[in-house]
């Protein structure tokens, strides 16, 4: 990048820029606090903290994570009314934590970033927002995490339909459904949560299923007032009940490495299924025909009683089109609605959601041509060509049997680590070798294999052609080891004009691995 690109408003320096005020961006902000870093700024596209929490207050709307471990390890909460938390008390933890660690002077709200691109003269990120900021930074941190762009299905004629269409993450509480015809498109994990909460409303409600999923009992117990008060006077009783929690979740994940141990669950799952729902052909329509835990489980006590309601139609058949009036499934039968909801999930490949996105780093490497096959990083963290650019729930940090925030303070702890030795080292930028991130993406590789994810059923872990970019294929707690420090001969450390590189004295960019060899280790992870 030259001079001649960074925009001639006031552009404002910082040392760290951060993309999201969700749990990733303010687990950064509040590490980079602690470890003395106070130089910083929360980019937010919305007016308001939060994340997927903020947006996604459906009725019935809750976490399938235990409320004690959905939440910072360092900012534990003695209080939570339920096992697992509606999605207004996880709000509400995250706006009392923004309060306590005062995070808002650094939080620019309504400032959508629309590009970055890093300046090889000065080795630092030049952020561009939607309205109109230009910031300079040293480090530049995305922490938008996976689940903030909703996936609207392109279906022919949903654009004409006259009646009241919304996405689960864009409720309008202000449309009262009570006695409409309502069509929920989508089985996932925010429909099998809000489908039971309208069914009672509605006067009739056609469930649109493509694929069942696999869905298990909840347990839906409140903490009692003597136990919110035992955990609020001896906190180590509420650290036990955590790990507790953490080893419970983290023995999940043996059925999901092992197969045959899936297997024995869905017989029983199978049982269960029989047991909830009364008529034998929904049975078979509900009960999933891939291995338990290829695609992610889902927890509900209400999602299968509810199809034992008069006023609830479940529709397998397809969606051919949406007309003005209704949906006409693939036997040609239509359905006359007043609403239809859009329980589709989000789009979770960056590829598609930052088509738009200037994401420029060394020698032109954009993200689109880079990641032209799928989603690439190291540790899901550090991309090659991209410097001082970290990602928080990047590629294959994703999990389907723990909580994610544990995989976000792993990876904030590790981010600081890399921001240190560019310090220590006094060099401007830290670049990943191609060769460290094409050894990661191979052991990746190898750990899905004869796994549940291994089985060949289509997942939003996967992209369109099938490569499972999102799914950490391990344990949690090894994740936590291999994020524990940084292994400096994975990367370059460089300075702009003449610098250190692996422990050596380049100029920049020259020992960067970008350029042609860059290409290649690219082309090496293509072909993984």
């Amino acid at each position: 990048m030259t001079d001649q690109n960074v925009s001639s408003s006031p552009v404002r320096e910082v040392e760290v820029a951060i993309a999201g005020a969700g749990f990733g961006g303010i687990c950064m902000a509040i590490q980079l606090q602690k470890n003395g870093i106070n130089d910083f700024l929360i980019l937010e596209k919305k007016s308001e903290v939060g994340g997927a929490w903020r947006d996604n207050h459906y009725p019935g709307a809750a976490c399938d994570v235990q409320s004690h471990m959905y939440s910072y390890s360092f900012e534990t909460k003695s209080d939570w009314t339920k096992r697992y938390a509606p999605w207004n008390e996880i709000q509400q933890y995250i706006l009392d934590t923004v309060k306590k660690y005062n995070l808002r002077p650094h939080i620019h709200f309504n400032q959508e970033v629309v590009s970055a691109v890093f300046n090889e003269g000065t080795g630092k990120w030049v952020i561009k927002t939607v309205g109109g900021e230009t910031i300079m930074a040293r480090h530049w941190v995305l922490a938008s995490g996976p689940l903030h762009v909703p996936a609207i299905p392109d279906i022919k004629g949903l654009k004409d339909f006259k009646g009241k269409v919304m996405h689960s993450a864009d409720w309008d509480h202000s449309y009262n459904l009570t006695g409409k015809n309502v069509a929920s498109i989508g089985t996932g994990g925010s429909a099998i949560q809000y489908v039971p909460e309208i069914a009672p409303k509605v006067g009739k409600l056609h469930v649109f299923q493509r694929t069942p999923a696999w869905v298990i009992p909840r347990d839906e117990r409140g903490y009692s007032a003597f136990r919110k008060w035992t955990f609020k006077a001896l906190p180590f009783t509420r650290t036990l009940h955590r790990w507790r929690l953490y080893w419970t979740n983290e023995s999940r994940v043996w059925p999901i490495l092992n197969p045959w141990m899936a297997r024995i669950g869905e017989g029983l799952l199978k049982k269960f299924i029989s047991y909830q729902v009364k008529d034998p052909a929904l049975v078979k329509k509900l009960t999933p025909d891939y291995t338990l835990g290829c695609k992610r489980i889902l927890i509900s006590n209400k999602w299968y009683p509810t199809f034992n309601r008069q006023n609830v139609e479940l529709v397998t058949d397809g969606v051919r089109e949406i007309t003005p009036d209704g949906i006409i499934t693939r036997d040609g039968k239509e359905r006359k609605l007043d609403c239809i909801i859009l329980g589709t999930g989000f789009i979770v490949d960056p590829r598609i959601y930052m088509k738009s996105f200037e994401m420029r780093g060394l020698n032109g490497h954009t993200v689109q041509e880079d990641w032209k096959v799928s989603p690439t990083s190291y540790l899901g963290i550090t991309t090659a060509n991209y410097p001082n650019m970290y990602q928080l729930v990047g590629p294959h940090t994703g999990l389907g049997h723990n909580s994610i925030i544990f995989m976000i303070e792993a990876q904030a702890e590790y981010i600081i680590q890399c921001m240190k030795k560019v310090k220590e080292k006094g060099v401007d930028y830290i670049d990943v070798k191609p060769q460290a991130m094409v050894r990661f993406l191979g052991e990746m590789g190898d750990a899905l294999k004869g796994t549940v994810w291994s089985s060949g059923c289509k997942s939003w872990y996967q992209t369109a052609d099938g490569i499972n970019f999102a799914i950490w294929p391990k344990s949690t707690w090894r994740y936590w080891m291999e994020t524990r420090t940084v292994n400096e001969a994975d990367y370059n450390f460089v300075k702009c004009g003449g610098a250190k590189a692996s422990g050596k004295t380049t100029g920049a960019g020259s020992s960067s691995m970008g350029g042609m060899a860059g290409d290649q280790a690219m082309a090496r992870v293509a072909q993984r």
